[in-house]
């Protein structure tokens, strides 16, 4: 029986590594054709070609995009490509599933005790405008391009940081809310043209993002004490659900903040 997903594009923002990559994998195995946008060095470029090696082995087209996902001149030419592509091929729907999933930000106290230097305005307007702000600018660029039609479905990363705290993760925090708040705009202004929009919280993660989090040790060995199911969430719990909830049947839910986390947040 042919997957609803079958043969249609998704687009992933942050697709090299962590939630990105998962979800690419766990859409390409549903039968999706792979956009990949990220920012690596030489020394990152070998886990980009495994990931893109296994959409392949999937049977679907993987196209990647080596740039900065903030970069508006880049963002315009990366859209031109991906029309190209959509169009040369025998589905002409565009982008069925984006998933906004960038982790480049700063990390730091606002009020350090000691002599390492507090974040910076141009920190935080970073932190903001690659983790948060940029959904919007995507999503507009998209539409105008004709590339998100009645049927997309658009998810964005976010954790529990958009309402808690951890020391010297202010701006990511800050900027996980900012997120929440474009998700439910986003699904206001698109409800008419029947286009959802979720945040999607994962539960505390081993990822390479997680790893440079001051104090991140102790917040993975807090999440597995505490999480009821006994484990840290999976960046493949997270890939599974998108492909869930990107069935034709969840249309009507959208401007939510669902958790992925095994029940984690409940406990506090």
């Amino acid at each position: 029986m042919k997957h609803p997903l079958e043969n249609q594009w998704a687009l992933i923002l942050g697709a090299s590594s962590g939630f990105g990559a998962a979800t690419a994998l766990e859409l390409a195995r549903a039968g999706m054709h792979i956009f990949g946008v990220h920012l690596d060095r030489k020394a990152t470029m070998k886990n980009v070609e495994k990931v893109r090696s296994e959409i392949e082995a999937a049977g679907r087209q993987s196209v990647f995009f080596n740039m900065n996902a903030a970069d508006a001149e880049k963002r315009g030419a990366a859209l031109d490509e991906m029309k190209k592509t959509i169009h040369s091929g025998q589905d002409h729907t565009g982008i069925r599933v984006l998933l906004h999933s960038l982790a480049f930000g700063s990390l730091g106290r606002y009020f350090p005790e000691d002599s390492t230097k507090p974040i910076t305005r141009d920190q935080m307007n970073m932190t903001l405008d690659v983790m948060a702000h940029s959904l919007v600018y995507w999503v507009q660029d998209l539409l105008a391009s004709g590339l998100l039609t009645e049927g997309s479905r658009i998810y964005a990363m976010t954790s529990s940081g958009g309402h808690s705290v951890w020391p010297s993760y202010g701006p990511v925090s800050a900027a996980k809310a900012a997120l929440e708040s474009h998700i439910r705009q986003i699904a206001l202004e698109l409800a008419p043209r029947a286009i959802t929009a979720n945040a999607i919280q994962a539960g505390v993660t081993d990822t390479p993002a997680l790893r440079k989090i001051p104090g991140h040790e102790e917040m993975l060995q807090s999440s597995i004490q505490r999480n009821p199911g006994g484990r840290l969430t999976a960046p493949e719990d997270v890939g599974q659900a998108i492909v869930a909830l990107s069935h034709p049947f969840t249309h009507w839910m959208t401007g939510n903040v669902i958790r992925v986390d095994g029940g984690e947040d409940i406990t506090g």
